[in-house]
């Protein structure tokens, strides 16, 4: 007998079934549909935060250069 081998070890069956093996998910009875176009309020909200956004950059903009010019 060499010094690479090992010995065979004898393995026990689990205690509990393995979790990789069990059942899908059963699927959800009820479907969601998705809308393809936005609503009108999503839309005036995006519009509204969009200029909103620009109204603070211009803002800024205005502060930055009046600060520094004088």
């Amino acid at each position: 007998m060499s010094k690479l081998s090992k010995p065979t070890v004898e393995l026990q069956a689990p205690a509990r079934p393995s979790r990789i093996r069990r059942d899908p998910p059963p699927a959800p009875e009820k479907v969601r549909t998705v809308r393809a176009y936005p609503s009108e309020r999503e839309v005036l909200t995006v519009v509204i935060g969009v200029v909103l956004f620009a109204v603070a950059i211009v803002i800024i903009t205005f502060g930055i250069s009046d600060y520094t010019a004088g």
